[in-house]
Parts: structure tokens; sequence; C-alpha cells
């Protein structure tokens, strides 16, 4: 009997040492407060503890901000970042800011921020996003916090306003520029982001292809809906090792090469 609790222990421990040295995955941005997945939330949670992958939950806006707060005391894999999402740049700034104030030794970063002139309907919108962006990047500045920005069709703009903050942990989500401005980001220090578009559009793989790698992030961006292979359904966490997958063909390197250097610069980029 002593013999079976003997090898039941080392097995035990055995597992247990290679559990640690598993490489985590990290998806970069994802909106996990989104209510979109409320009605699977215990499962994705469940889900992310069994693949080992921990999750940047980034808001759109105080409300969901306040979400966002609440589902990181849930698990220790949501890693809680707020803000305010260019969308909502009408939105009081006041409220956010209290909210960085007050909670900002639970916050892993501050997002998703930026600017798009998707949502501009004059300067005095141009006015307010700009404002909205610095003030929260200030904040991101004060509480060394790394940061989650939304660039679309305002990069240039973006890296204008970047060179007065610091961009060693701020990341350039869903990475859509030109391969000049690749080259400047990477200049710059930014790390960029690659989702599950990435699959199946060449573009992007060429992209990456010209990405220093130490400044890869991958990430789902989830609610969003992908096609080609995913049959326009949901981003859900569970994509990210066929994000990995890819990436890591792109790039010649073994699937666990490339999860272990992912795992290393997602960790920089977080500062921990």
């Amino acid at each position: 009997m002593s013999e079976k609790i003997s090898l039941r222990n080392r097995f035990i421990q055995t597992i247990s040492r290679i559990d640690k040295e598993m490489s985590w995955y990290f998806d970069s941005h994802i909106h996990l407060s989104d209510p979109a997945y409320v009605p699977d939330m215990e499962f994705i949670l469940k889900q992310m503890e069994f693949l080992k992958i921990k999750a940047c939950c980034v808001s759109m806006d105080y409300n969901n901000s306040l979400q966002t707060l609440e589902l990181a005391t849930k698990s220790d894999l949501v890693l809680p970042f707020i803000g305010i999402h260019p969308e909502c740049a009408n939105e009081e700034i006041e409220k956010i800011s209290k909210l960085i104030e007050d909670n900002h030794s639970k916050l892993s970063g501050i997002g998703e921020i930026g600017l798009d002139p998707t949502y501009v309907n004059g300067d005095d919108d141009v006015k307010k996003q700009n404002h909205v962006f610095e003030t929260l990047l200030s904040y991101a500045e004060k509480f060394n916090k790394p940061v989650s920005i939304h660039s679309r069709k305002n990069l240039d703009d973006v890296f204008e306003i970047m060179t007065s903050y610091d961009t060693k942990h701020a990341l350039l989500h869903w990475f859509d520029g030109s391969k000049k401005q690749l080259a400047r980001a990477m200049d710059m220090g930014f790390f960029v982001s690659f989702g599950p578009v990435m699959i199946y559009a060449n573009d992007k793989q060429t992209l990456l292809s010209k990405t220093n790698e130490s400044q890869i992030l991958v990430e789902t961006d989830g609610p969003v809906r992908f096609s080609r292979c995913f049959e326009m359904k949901s981003g859900q966490i569970s994509f990210i090792p066929s994000v990995v997958f890819c990436a890591s063909k792109i790039l010649g390197k073994s699937f666990d090469e490339m999860t272990a250097m992912l795992e290393k610069n997602s960790n920089t980029f977080l500062g921990i």
C-alpha cells in the first residue's frame, strides 16, 4: 500500500512540475466583459484555466469598465484593462479618471483607448477623442500601466501623439497599417498584435513576417466575428492556439518556440 501511495505522490509531483513549466497563452485584447459572453462565462473561465490562457480584458466605457473589474474578481486569469473606446469619447472623462484613481492597484492596464475617424462628425468630436486619449495616456504613465490602443484609420495621428508618451508598454491592437507604418511602430517601441484574421489574410501574414519578433502579440478582439474558416463565429478565447500555430508557421518556428516567445513578449508588455 505504501508503495502505491509513493507512486501516486510522485505522479502528482511530476504533473505539477510539468504544469508549472508549460507556457501560458495570452490573448492581448479581448472584450470578455461584453454582454455576448455573459451566458457562457463560467465555461469560458474554466476553459481558460484548462487551456492555460490569460486574457487582457479591455473595456469600452465607464459601465463596461465596472463590469471588467467585477469579472476580474472571479478569476486571476482575467487581466483588467479599463478605459474609454474612441466610439464612446463623448462620455464624461471625470468618471473613468476617478475609477482609475480608485482602482489603479487592481488594474493590469488602460484600454481600449485611441482614435478613430469613423466616430467623428466634426471638429468637436476630434477634440473630444484627442482629449480622452491623452488624458488616459497620462493616467497610464502616472500609474505605470500598459495601454491597449485602437488606431484604425488614424495611425499617423496616434504616432504623433505618442511621441509625447512612453511607448515601451503600448500595444497597437489589431495592427492594420502599411509596411512603412509598421517600421515606424517598431522604431518607436510599440507592440503590435495579430488575430484570427491572420490565419486567412495574406496581407496580415506579410506584416507579421516583417515585425520584430520581440514586439509581436496575439489577440482575438472577441466578440468580433470572423469569416472563412471561422464561419462568422464570434471570437472565442479558444481561437488563440490556432493564431499561435499560424504565426509559428509564418515565422518558421515550432509551436512551443512560438508560445514561449509570445509569453515572454506578453509579460514584457504587461510589465511583469
